[in-house]
């Protein structure tokens, strides 16, 4: 009985292996909100997050990327450092980063980013307020001020 066990273990195992080799994979070390899931209410993530399928209410990812996959759909108004939208996005975005709408992608609504991609193929119905990163102070040279005579004797 453990060998046929072990044996129906492998069989899932490359029965699942071929179906995540024919749909787009999540990237790694972030949450993700697959297919089969719908939230309705606000979402806040501490870490990068993936979604493909629905979410109906704010998403809010300050420091990270949120990237709305191809079966993905928000009704939400968005906050995070980066946005990517591979699916459907319904609603105000602002990324600090930048916002890349990809091909076959769509966003209704108004964005405000440092950066913007939109690709040949997206949709994008809105406007777009684009906002400077905080740069860092120019750091000046000191002019150095030679007085007459003070150069080299001969």
């Amino acid at each position: 009985m453990g060998q046929a066990q072990a044996r129906g273990t492998d069989d899932q195992t490359a029965a699942s292996a071929g179906v995540s080799a024919t749909l787009p994979e999540a990237p790694r070390n972030v949450a993700v909100i697959g297919p089969g899931m719908t939230i309705k209410g606000e979402v806040h993530s501490l870490e990068d997050l993936y979604v493909d399928g629905e979410v109906d209410g704010a998403l809010e990812l300050r420091e990270h990327c949120l990237t709305v996959g191809p079966n993905g759909r928000t009704h939400s108004s968005i906050r995070a450092r980066e946005v990517v939208v591979l699916g459907s996005v319904q609603g105000n975005v602002e990324a600090r980063d930048k916002i890349a709408i990809r091909k076959n992608g769509k966003l209704v609504g108004d964005i405000k980013t440092a950066g913007i991609i939109i690709d040949d193929g997206a949709y994008f119905k809105g406007s777009i307020d684009i906002v400077k990163t905080d740069s860092k102070p120019v750091v000046q040279k000191k002019e150095q001020v030679m007085t007459a005579g003070a150069g080299p004797k001969v």
